[in-house]
C-alpha cells in the first residue's frame, strides 16, 4: 500500500488493464529508483539485441524500459498473489488452532461436536505425536436441562423424515441415537414393534392406529423420558396398485388351494372378464441370433480386408528384403559359388537364424521353398520361374528371369548383371525410404498442428491477460 501511494503519479501504457495498473505503476516507480543505484541489474547486451531484432525501428531505451517494467510487474503480481494465499492459509491454520499458550486447549461449544487434533510432545529427549479427540463443552445443571428441553421441542421435526407430521405417518421415521447439531443421546422404544420398530421402520397397516414411541434422553447429568404419539395410517394407493394387490392375493389364494396337487391351474377370470397368463422370461435368443448374423456379415467383409492387409504387408517385406538378397547373391557368386549353391547357402543361413529365434521373412521363405524344389528333383530353370511367379513382384520376376537365362547362356556375364541389379535395387530402396519419410511427415502433420495450438495458447494467454 505504501508503494502504491508513492507510485500513484507514474504513467502506464494506455492498453494496460485497470486491474494491473497498480502493479505497473509500482514497477515503474521501483525501476526509476533502483536504476540509478543498480544499473547493471537492468543491463544485458543480449536482451537489448533481442529486443531490437524483435522490434526493428523502435527506440532501444524505450524497449528496454518497457521490458524490465513488465517483468517487474509480473514479479509483483506473483508476490502479491502468494501473499494473499499465504495469509489465507495462515488464517485458516490459526482458526484451527485450539492449543493456547500455557498448554490450554479451547473446547468447541456443545453444538459443534468433537474435533480431532494432533498434539506433539517434546521433553527435550524424544518428541512424540498424538491424535486425540477434543470433546466439546459438557454443560451441567440448569444449562443441561435447557439443552434437553430445546431438543425435546425439535424432536418431532427430527424424526418425521418424509412424513408431514406424526399425526399422519405412512413411511419410515428417522430414529437415531445422535442427531447432528445436538449432543443429546436418545434410545428409542416402541410399544408395538410389529407396526413400528425401534429403528423407525413402519410396517403396512389397513386402518389408522396409534403407536407410542418412548425416547430415553441422556445428556450430562440430565436424563428424561419423553413419550410421542405416532398415528400410523394406510398409505394412499392408486387404482393400478389396488388392482395389482388384488391380483397378487388372488394368485396366492389359488396357489394355496392347489399346493397339494401336481398341477396349479391359474385363475381364468378376474372381475368377470377372461384373462390370459404369459410367463415372462429373460429370452435373449433373438438378440444372440442377430448378433451372430451381424458378426458373420462383418467377418465376411473384414476378412477380405484383413487378407489384403496381410498381402500388402508381405509385399512390403519382399520389397524390403530384395536388395539384401541380391547383394548376397553377388557376394557368393563373386566368391566362386554357383547360383544353386548360393541359394542353398542363403537358405541354410536363414534356417539357422530361425532356429535361434530370428525373425521369419517371406522372401527367404520363398528361397527356402525353391531349394526344397531343387532337392525334390524339379529342374533348376523351372524352380527359378516358380520363384518369380510366387512372389508376384516385378523385381523378383526380373531376378528369376536373369537366373533362368544364365542356365541357357552361361554365367560369363552373370556377375556383372547381378551387380547392376544390386545397384538398381539399392537405388529403388533409397527412393522407397524417401517415400516412407514423406508419408511419415504427412502423418505427423496433425500432431504438429495440435502442438502448435498448445504453444500458441501458452504464448497468447499470458499476453492477453497483461493487456
Amino acid at each position: 500500500m505504501i508503494l502504491l501511494c508513492l507510485a500513484r503519479g507514474e504513467d502506464t501504457a494506455p492498453n494496460t488493464s485497470s486491474l494491473l495498473k497498480p502493479f505497473y505503476k509500482i514497477a515503474m516507480f521501483l525501476y526509476k529508483r533502483t536504476f540509478k543505484y543498480f544499473p547493471k541489474l537492468y543491463s544485458s547486451p543480449q536482451v537489448e539485441k533481442d529486443l531490437l531484432q524483435l522490434y526493428p525501428g523502435e527506440p532501444g531505451e524505450c524497449l528496454k524500459t518497457e521490458y524490465y517494467v513488465k517483468k517487474a510487474a509480473l514479479c509483483l503480481i506473483i508476490a502479491f498473489a502468494g501473499t494473499l494465499f499465504g495469509a489465507a492459509a495462515k488464517f485458516s491454520t490459526e482458526s484451527e488452532m485450539v492449543l493456547r499458550e500455557g498448554g490450554t486447549i479451547i473446547r468447541d461449544s456443545y453444538q459443534e461436536g468433537s474435533r480431532e487434533v494432533t498434539l506433539s510432545f517434546d521433553n527435550g529427549e524424544k518428541p512424540m505425536d498424538f491424535k486425540i479427540e477434543v470433546e466439546p463443552v459438557l454443560l451441567s445443571g440448569r444449562a443441561a436441562e435447557i439443552v434437553v428441553d430445546e431438543f425435546i421441542e425439535k424432536l418431532p421435526q427430527y424424526i418425521c423424515g418424509k412424513n408431514e407430521s406424526l399425526e399422519k405417518v405412512t413411511s419410515d421415521l428417522v430414529l437415531e441415537e445422535i442427531y447432528d447439531g445436538c449432543p443429546v443421546a436418545v434410545r428409542w422404544e416402541s410399544d408395538n414393534p410389529g407396526l413400528l420398530s425401534s429403528e423407525g421402520q413402519v410396517f403396512s397397516v389397513e386402518d389408522d392406529i396409534s403407536v407410542i414411541l418412548t425416547a430415553h434422553l441422556n445428556y450430562s447429568s440430565c436424563e428424561r423420558v419423553e413419550k410421542l404419539k405416532v398415528n400410523l395410517v394406510p398409505p394412499e394407493i392408486s387404482e393400478e396398485e389396488k388392482a395389482y394387490r388384488e391380483l397378487e392375493n388372488m394368485l396366492l389364494e389359488s396357489q394355496g388351494e392347489s399346493v397339494t396337487q401336481e398341477e396349479w391351474v391359474l385363475p381364468t377370470e378376474w372381475r368377470g372378464a377372461p384373462v390370459i397368463w404369459r410367463q415372462v422370461t429373460d429370452d435373449r435368443s433373438l438378440l444372440l441370433w442377430a448378433a451372430a448374423m451381424a458378426a458373420g456379415v462383418m467377418i465376411f467383409f473384414f476378412l477380405d480386408r484383413d487378407l489384403h492387409d496381410r498381402l500388402e504387408k508381405r509385399r512390403k517385406n519382399l520389397h524390403r528384403d530384395y536388395p539384401e538378397i541380391v547383394h548376397k547373391l553377388v557376394l557368393f557368386v563373386g566368391a566362386g559359388m554357383t547360383i544353386r549353391g548360393a541359394l542353398q547357402k542363403i537358405a541354410g543361413d536363414y534356417e539357422a537364424k530361425c532356429r535361434g529365434g530370428g525373425r521369419r521373412s517371406p522372401a527367404y521363405e520363398e528361397i527356402l521353398y525353391t531349394c526344397r524344389e531343387l532337392y525334390s528333383g524339379v529342374s533348376e530353370g523351372l524352380c527359378y520361374e516358380h520363384f518369380g511367379r510366387r512372389t508376384g513382384l516385378q523385381e523378383y520376376i526380373r531376378l528369376s528371369a536373369l537366373l533362368a537365362q544364365n542356365l541357357k547362356r552361361g554365367n560369363s556375364t552373370l556377375l556383372e548383371r547381378l551387380r547392376s541389379e544390386a545397384d538398381k535395387s539399392a537405388e529403388e530402396r533409397l527412393q522407397q525410404s524417401k517415400k516412407l519419410g514423406e508419408e511419415a511427415g504427412t502423418k505427423l502433420l496433425v500432431p504438429m498442428i495440435l502442438m502448435l495450438a498448445v504453444v500458441m495458447a501458452i504464448i497468447m494467454i499470458p499476453a492477453m491477460s497483461n493487456m
